[in-house]
């Protein structure tokens, strides 16, 4: 047997043996009221929007469903390469695009402006060197990236639009992903094995983040989370 196809036939089976995280997070209990956000000091803000606009910290369908939640395993041994295709971070209407998402350690973040305003990027991570650059309304695209992984989600906000921030996972591996519309998410290609998961929100911070154990094989397998509030002591 040659060395290409036995790297081929190994490459095929640690496909196969592939599994995938797939589950449910939820809020058990009434959501916090939406504070509005208060654009008023930026015209061109304001006049993007038809109405009213929301904060984005706690989304939460009627059935209790979470939006934008960052499940994650930690302490993966990876030695996979880094996506080609950069994270894109965008700001739209004053407001960044996507508000939580995750990339790889070392993968390029593409920041847009699709704003006629300007802007100005501030990242606050604790391992990786802060960057901190303006985007007049002239300036429709900047490179940045990180080029360690980060124990926890930091965020990157705005100091001209003190409302602006938004979420991100800087991790050394592939495996994770954010919760849609409807509370699902679904890792894909985990390699056998029994991991820690991490179900991150906003509100409720590293410090109040759900874990759990979970052993992945071959096909699916589940995992819910449901957050709850907090009792008082």
């Amino acid at each position: 047997m040659t060395l290409r196809i036995f790297l081929i036939m190994t490459f095929t089976f640690a496909a196969l043996d592939a599994g995938t995280l797939k589950g449910h997070v939820k809020y058990d209990g009434k959501a916090p009221k939406p504070k509005r956000l208060r654009m008023d000091a930026d015209p061109v803000c304001g006049s993007s929007h038809s109405g009213p606009v929301k904060s984005e910290n706690f989304k939460m369908a009627k059935d209790g469903s979470m939006e934008d939640v960052l499940v994650y395993l930690k302490n993966v041994k990876y030695s996979g390469g880094i996506p080609s295709e950069p994270a894109v971070l965008d700001q739209q209407g004053c407001i960044y695009v996507p508000h939580v998402f995750g990339m790889m350690a070392g993968q390029e973040l593409l920041i847009k402006n699709s704003d006629a305003t300007l802007h100005n990027i501030h990242s606050m991570p604790k391992v990786n060197k802060e960057f901190n650059f303006a985007m007049p309304k002239v300036v429709k695209k900047k490179k940045a990236s990180f080029a360690k992984s980060e124990p926890d989600p930091f965020y990157i906000k705005c100091d001209v639009h003190p409302w602006m921030k938004t979420w991100v996972l800087v991790s050394d591996h592939p495996y994770y992903a954010v919760t849609d519309k409807s509370g699902n998410f679904s890792i894909e290609n985990i390699p056998p094995g029994t991991y820690e998961v991490v179900c991150w929100q906003e509100k409720f911070g590293s410090k109040r983040a759900l874990t759990s154990k979970v052993t992945i094989g071959e096909g699916d397998t589940n995992k819910d989370f449901v957050f709850s509030r907090p009792k008082k002591k």
